[in-house]
């Protein structure tokens, strides 16, 4: 009896030993043409085992690309798409710049921030007080969703004020969104008429019976 340790190793697991077997049996045909007849059948089974890879782009370049891996570079045939080099693969990905920067209030994270910024720039009329309502409803919702006790419009407004360097206010009568409403917005997914269809419509999917 065979165990999978005693095996070889796969190259690429998700394609499991019978693909691998097959590469290997493509590998040592001798006649070309029979390798390469050999080798777009092996591409049409790949592509069956992982349907995921068709929504990414350039589908069939990727195949190509797992059948050399596959065949750990050895196979001699001819491929639609420029033919890769172990060291293609062994190049080190670029590192990754971190975003830098000092974020004022954590709970309500950077993209508020330049949304505020965006809002400055504004000129004083109408676009710019009704965003900057709907920034302040945005900072009281996340505000809600840190701490649910002591929150108050008057904080918000003092924390839109600090955010914008006091350029962007709200008049005095201005009145955020409720507790009940963000609770509201929060629970709108799992209260959603359309769902409890949706639920309703697969119970009655089977045909009464007479």
């Amino acid at each position: 009896m065979e165990y999978n340790t005693q095996l070889d190793r796969l190259i690429i697991p998700e394609y499991g030993r019978n693909i691998q077997g097959m590469i290997e049996y493509c590998c040592k045909l001798k006649d070309r043409e029979e390798r390469n007849l050999c080798a777009r059948a092996i591409i049409q089974v790949m592509g069956q085992l992982n349907p995921h890879l068709r929504d990414i782009a350039d589908y069939n370049h990727k195949l190509w690309d797992h059948l050399f891996i596959i065949s750990q570079f050895k196979l001699d045939v001819d491929s639609p798409y420029p033919i890769p080099s172990p060291e293609t693969f062994k190049e080190k990905p670029k590192k990754l710049d971190y975003p830098k920067g000092k974020i004022r209030f954590k709970h309500y994270g950077k993209t508020i921030e330049d949304i505020i910024k965006k809002a400055r720039e504004l000129p004083e009329g109408p676009e710019r007080k009704e965003l900057t309502r709907q920034i302040a409803n945005h900072l009281k919702k996340s505000y809600f969703n840190w701490n649910k006790d002591s929150i108050t419009d008057d904080v918000i407004f003092k924390n839109l004020a600090d955010l914008s360097s006091g350029e962007l206010k709200l008049d005095d009568n201005t009145v955020l969104s409720s507790h009940q409403e963000l609770r509201g917005a929060k629970k709108f997914f799992h209260k959603n008429p359309k769902h409890k269809n949706n639920n309703n419509n697969h119970k009655h999917k089977n045909p009464r019976k007479f």
